[in-house]
């Protein structure tokens, strides 16, 4: 885990909204200076109640030297619409999620450089040690994590400032990953959230389906679910201790009642692009 001692000016866009405030938290521990904006009523008093100042997005933007765009996806064309012709030159347009980014669909100018910076949350295998650490399963408050990242720039001073600003944001951060924006699309949503999150989700499923349709205690379902979880994690990802012969049986039988024999389809670019489109409720994304 590596520190900078320089600070920046940094204007966060949607202060208030969900993102924004885990942003915002984490960069009022800091000595950067940075300003917050926020159009929502609501958001303006999240923010005001958080004992931050608000700024108009025009001023905020006008010097900073990376501007952080924590709306949702859906918003962001309309935004960066607005503010990018406002930036200065030389300035970071940093969005918290690739979608959109890969999608084409932000505002761009040649003099503003495109970064893209998303958390990769805790680890399943992070060595916590207190109570604050093991209930943050998000990150952002307590556990270390750490984050990929994307910058279209090979000037290592801009560098610097995303790489101080995604450690800000997302702190307490471990290392920083670098990968171009369509990496981190590949990555998000596709291996973690068409799979991963999907599994999670079913995972739950097959939690129901034990509870209220089998009939088993829910306690008892839980408790060997959990359990198994972190076994079949472990085995799975680091190989920790082989499957036993009769469960590699029950694994193939799974495989074969649940999985497409072509799932691997979804890693191809024509896929990620219909996923996205999907993601952003458009008809196709444009090359």
């Amino acid at each position: 885990m590596t520190t900078s001692t320089d600070t920046y000016r940094i204007a966060v866009i949607g202060a208030g909204g969900k993102m924004g405030m885990r942003v915002s938290d984490n960069l009022a521990k800091t000595a950067h200076r940075v300003a917050y904006v926020e159009n929502s009523p609501a958001g303006q008093q999240r923010t005001t109640d958080a004992g931050r100042p608000l700024t108009d997005a025009a001023t905020a933007v006008a010097d900073a030297d990376i501007v952080v765009f924590a709306v949702p996806d859906l918003a962001l064309q309309a935004v960066t619409a607005e503010l990018v012709p406002q930036l200065r030159s030389g300035a970071i347009a940093l969005t918290l999620d690739p979608a959109a980014a890969y999608a084409g669909l932000l505002t761009d100018r040649d003099d503003v450089i495109r970064a893209v910076a998303h958390p990769c949350h805790p680890s399943i295998f992070l060595q916590r040690t207190t109570p604050e650490e093991y209930a943050d399963t998000f990150g952002g408050i307590a556990a270390p994590q750490d984050s990929i990242a994307a910058i279209e720039s090979d000037d290592p001073a801009k560098k610097a400032i995303l790489d101080a600003t995604v450690r800000a944001i997302y702190a307490p951060v471990i290392d920083v990953h670098y990968v171009t924006i369509k990496q981190l699309a590949q990555l998000e949503p596709t291996l973690v959230e068409t799979v991963t999150c999907m599994i999670g989700s079913l995972l739950n499923e097959a939690l129901d389906e034990a509870v209220h349709t089998m009939g088993v205690p829910e306690a008892a379902a839980r408790s060997i679910l959990y359990g198994h979880t972190q076994v079949a994690l472990a085995n799975g990802l680091r190989g920790d201790n082989p499957f036993s012969d009769a469960c590699l049986i029950a694994m193939e039988y799974g495989r074969e009642s649940i999985i497409k024999d072509d799932w691997k389809k979804i890693f191809r670019d024509d896929e990620l692009d219909a996923n996205l489109a999907r993601m952003l409720h458009l008809d196709r994304i444009e090359r």
